[in-house]
């Protein structure tokens, strides 16, 4: 677990999960990071009671990347704040289907979660129960099959990054549910939570953190190269 924390005060605590990771507890009732990190913290800090931590905001479980993590209650409940002021900079990098896209894009559609397959659905306009969705991505590298694309997050609706991509033609490397040719050997997909910059909610200094690629992806490392 060590391994994966990139980013721990007092206050919170910000790690780099892995694909297949879930950042809190669901149905399938496989173990949490939430669970896996108090657990961490009560042993590595002797603590005796219990570990206050808060989930501040949710990635996808075949995504990898950063997710902060609250280890007190005023730090969470500012932090929560933040985020729905959008007051976090989130900045993703995907691996996407090698097509002709224009260098950089400004993407505002209109996303309605599908409870039934657990999927966005995109509309091009306003539509009846349907939530803005705005995203910009640069192209940073091309490789021999695929694009190397750097997202800036606007809005954080569900599968927002998957489902905005896959609609103009360039389905996220492994993403079968969006439309990917083929699913990636460990399940998961090539979208990966690459910064974050905000102003700590309490100590109000700059914060900015880079997380490194999944090391084990021959096609995530050629894009570090």
């Amino acid at each position: 677990m060590q391994e994966q924390i990139v980013y721990e005060d007092n206050h919170l605590l910000v790690i780099n999960k892995k694909v297949g990771q879930l950042v809190q507890g669901d149905k399938t009732g496989d173990e949490s990071l939430l669970e896996l990190i108090k657990n961490f913290i009560k042993k590595r800090d002797d603590k005796p009671g219990n570990v206050f931590l808060g989930l501040v905001h949710r990635i996808d479980r075949p995504t990898s990347g950063l997710v902060i993590y609250a280890k007190t209650s005023k730090a969470l409940s500012r932090l929560t704040q933040m985020v729905k002021n959008r007051e976090i900079k989130k900045t993703y990098w995907a691996v996407v289907a090698k097509e002709m896209i224009p260098e950089t894009q400004r993407l505002i559609h209109f996303l309605k979660k599908n409870e039934k397959n657990n999927k966005a659905i995109v509309f091009p306009k306003a539509t009846d129960g349907a939530k803005e969705a705005i995203l910009t991505y640069h192209v940073i590298k091309s490789l021999d099959n695929y694009l190397l694309l750097e997202i800036d997050l606007e809005t954080g609706r569900h599968h927002q990054i998957r489902a905005q991509l896959s609609k103009i033609g360039v389905p996220i490397k492994g993403d079968l549910k969006y439309g990917a040719a083929r699913s990636n050997p460990d399940g998961g997909i090539n979208l990966h939570a690459r910064k974050l910059e905000f102003i700590h909610p309490v100590t109000k200094e700059k914060v900015e953190i880079t997380a490194p690629v999944p090391q084990n992806d021959a096609v995530w490392k050629a894009c570090e190269e």
